[in-house]
């Protein structure tokens, strides 16, 4: 596994960081047991870099990772997680949160802090009212915080002021190849990588929009580039060609994906793309973002909807009807989020309430956008037909029962 070196201490960080938000599932929830086998083996292939935050999985996430570090393995790594500052109004509430977050952890000591979604200088100003950075200081000073940060969601305007706003040990920012000119930018990255401050990236591969039904014109164009390189190995390559990228956070589900990366970030270093390799990625980039009705990552930050619409699940499945223009989209959107899944989750159960798009780091005019999808996904004998078939599933469900208990 390669290294990469915190401008700011000189402390060596594995290129290849664990993002813990979308850990191993099974029905729906977290699989804790083989979600923390496959942490423990990523430190065995020399992954350090552990990021989580106060709010995944309503706060079940650090429990997991806690638990998955106990036993000697937590002095091995570094455990970034965050404070969510749309959640306090005043300093007591962020002090009860750490207080939270280290017991979740079994930790003393975070190695990283970060500021959650820290959007513009606006709400920076409402946390230095607050007291918050001066209480961040005195926590470093004591030893219970190593590094203090931000994530990012915003736009590049709001994140270079915010860079020169405080004396930052550490940032991440959403970035990939088809986000190289939205929120951070590449230029914001370099401003921080000329300010001396490590750059941690989120959504390499977009919430798998990089490597999942990719258009077949994409596919030929990765393929006849570099056969043996998947469509994940050109997304994080491309990341890891750059020497402001400090580490690249993947969420991954499983051993394969693991030996994958891993793989990867033991042979990519700056630099080492050729003019050909970048040519292509500019190919890619016009035929992906001609073909994204819905720029949402899937990060789930507007859920859960209080009405019960899954909103990620129904731009993935109408970004996947414009990619591939497959019919068949149409009917994995009703198995998925109407048919057979356990609650019913398509678009047109949106109320317009809103209360969504206060959250949505990428802006999307959700309320909008779903319109959109019941539009384009649910025809008139949409919902008679996700009836009947939930009335069917429910039936069988019921007799398997009677069978069982018969």
């Amino acid at each position: 596994m390669l290294t990469r070196q915190d401008p700011k201490n000189g402390e060596a960080l594995s290129a290849l960081g664990f993002g813990c938000m979308r850990l191993p599932a099974k029905q729906g929830a977290t699989d804790d047991e083989k979600a923390a086998a496959l942490l423990r083996s990523a430190i065995e292939v020399g992954v350090d870099y552990f990021d989580t935050a106060f709010v995944y999985g309503m706060g079940r996430n650090e429990t997991l990772l806690g638990k998955a570090l106990a036993g000697g393995l937590r002095d091995r790594v570094k455990i970034a997680t965050k404070l969510p500052p749309y959640l306090i109004s005043k300093l007591d509430a962020a002090k009860k949160m750490l207080a939270t977050e280290l017991a979740r952890l079994q930790t003393d000591y975070l190695d990283v802090y970060l500021v959650h979604m820290l959007m513009d200088k606006a709400m920076f100003d409402r946390l230095v009212a607050m007291g918050l950075f001066e209480w961040l200081e005195a926590q470093k000073a004591a030893g219970v915080v190593r590094r203090i940060g931000f994530s990012f969601h915003g736009g590049k305007a709001d994140f270079e002021e915010l860079l020169h706003a405080y004396p930052w040990d550490i940032v991440q920012i959403q970035y990939n190849y088809l986000d190289e000119n939205s929120q951070a930018t590449r230029s914001g990255l370099q401003l921080a990588g000329r300010l001396g401050i490590p750059v941690v990236v989120m959504e390499p591969l977009r919430g798998g929009q990089l490597v999942a039904d990719l258009p077949p014109e994409v596919e030929k164009a990765f393929r006849e580039a570099h056969p043996d390189w998947s469509p994940a190995e050109w997304a994080l390559r491309w990341l890891w060609d750059q020497p402001e990228v400090t580490v690249v956070l993947s969420g991954m589900g499983s051993d394969e994906q693991l030996a994958e990366n891993v793989r990867i970030a033991s042979d990519a270093r700056p630099g080492s793309l050729t003019d050909a390799d970048r040519q292509v990625f500019e190919r890619v980039k016009e035929i992906l973002l001609a073909k994204t009705k819905v720029p949402c990552t899937a990060c789930a930050y507007c859920m859960p909807c209080p009405y019960g619409v899954d909103i990620p699940g129904c731009f993935q499945h109408v970004n996947e009807l414009h990619r591939t223009g497959g019919k068949a989209n149409r009917m994995k959107y009703a198995q998925a989020l109407g048919a057979l899944s356990a609650r019913p989750g398509f678009a047109s159960m949106c109320t317009e309430c809103g209360k969504c798009e206060t959250k949505c780091p990428q802006k999307i005019e959700i309320r909008k956008e779903l319109k959109g999808v019941a539009k384009e996904m649910e025809g008139p004998l949409f919902r008679p037909i996700v009836n009947v078939a939930r009335l069917v599933m429910k039936s069988g469900t019921m007799k398997k029962g009677v069978e069982k208990h018969g």
